[in-house]
């Protein structure tokens, strides 16, 4: 028993360092990628003994102001949730990728090892459950703010992570009467089992419906362009405006983890998570090949982080009407005539 809670605590170590370090890397990705799609050069100025290395020390330096700055709270507003806001963004983030798995199983001297550090028979439900909860960071940055411009920039994060939760969940049921469980895990194993047309039954060729309206609002969770209306500095007032240093720090670090999370998640739901393409799982797992799968859960991560930058960087910022009415009028319906179809087809194939 005593093993097998080390085990978890060194993967839930492993995984939090990994998500930090991405998370801080992402900021320096965004810089350049940004920088080459506008044809300029990007973040080079930070340096250390005159070496900028591309501008990788830009994320330390951004640390460094934010740690620097003076943690102000306005007037009149409420101390308490003030301090607790950021922290429940941040935390929420963190404890969703507790059931996400980036491998199958390891084998080590007789005994097996999760790649996951809660295998938890409902995951895709907890993972649902603690995005959800992130909506309280950002209600409470609002209201606890004393400032009408943070409490309207509060309301429309509200609205429309709700909104986008819907069409979300909604997204996903056709996802759970094809492979017929909840457990992310088992989801990731039976799309390398079935096959379809010959190849992995991967999320994507069953669901692809779903895919285009899960990652839509999977990109509007985020709040980022060009879903950023509760946070456009350049039109509007954030729910954040009255936040100052590390507390602001959390919110934009909350950011690149939700974005990390809905990478990672959009692996494990369609494109097979740890599975490697074109390649059969062996009947007893080694090192090597749970490395192998590691690294392939990786690889697809990385891949739709990049996408979303370039998504960002691409689409301008929608009117907030349109956001609303893409979210009720568009993708909802259609995600509803996604569960139809894939019960009918169910139904037929039975």
């Amino acid at each position: 028993m005593i093993i097998e809670v080390l085990i978890k605590a060194v993967l839930a170590f492993i995984v939090l360092f990994s998500v930090l370090s991405f998370a801080g890397l992402h900021a320096w990705i965004e810089r350049k990628q940004s920088a080459v799609m506008q044809d300029r050069i990007g973040a080079n100025r930070a340096s250390i003994f005159g070496f900028t290395l591309l501008g990788l020390f830009h994320p330390i330096a951004d640390a460094i102001k934010l740690f620097m700055k003076e943690d102000f709270i306005p007037e009149g507003a409420n101390k308490v949730l003030h301090t607790l806001a950021p922290c429940l963004s941040l935390v929420f983030a963190f404890a969703a990728f507790a059931s996400i798995p980036f491998g199958d199983v390891l084998r080590i001297g007789g005994r097996e090892i999760t790649l996951q550090i809660a295998n938890i028979n409902v995951g895709l439900l907890y993972v649902l459950a603690m995005m959800s909860m992130g909506v309280y960071g950002v209600v409470l940055a609002g209201f606890s703010s004393n400032s009408n411009y943070a409490f309207l920039g509060g309301l429309r994060a509200a609205s429309q992570m709700l909104s986008y939760e819907i069409a979300m969940g909604v997204s996903l049921i056709g996802l759970i009467m094809v492979y017929g469980t909840v457990d992310l895990q088992e989801i990731v194993r039976r799309q390398g089992e079935f096959r379809l047309f010959g190849l992995q039954a991967w999320g994507i060729l069953t669901q692809p419906l779903a895919f285009f309206i899960f990652l839509t609002a999977g990109i509007a969770e985020t709040k980022r362009i060009p879903f950023d209306m509760p946070e456009g500095e350049s039109e509007i007032v954030g729910y954040f405006v009255e936040y100052s240093g590390m507390k602001f720090g959390m919110y934009m670090f909350a950011d690149f983890i939700e974005t990390i999370l809905i990478a990672c998640l959009t692996t494990t739901l369609f494109f097979g998570g740890w599975q490697v393409p074109f390649m059969h799982a062996p009947a007893a797992y080694s090192l090597g090949f749970a490395l192998l799968q590691v690294l392939s859960f990786v690889v697809k991560v990385v891949f739709f982080a990049w996408l979303f930058m370039t998504i960002r960087w691409t689409l301008p910022r929608f009117r907030y009407d349109q956001l609303l009415s893409l979210g009720w009028k568009a993708m909802f319906p259609l995600s509803l005539a996604n569960i139809l179809v894939t019960a009918l087809i169910l139904l037929i194939r039975r």
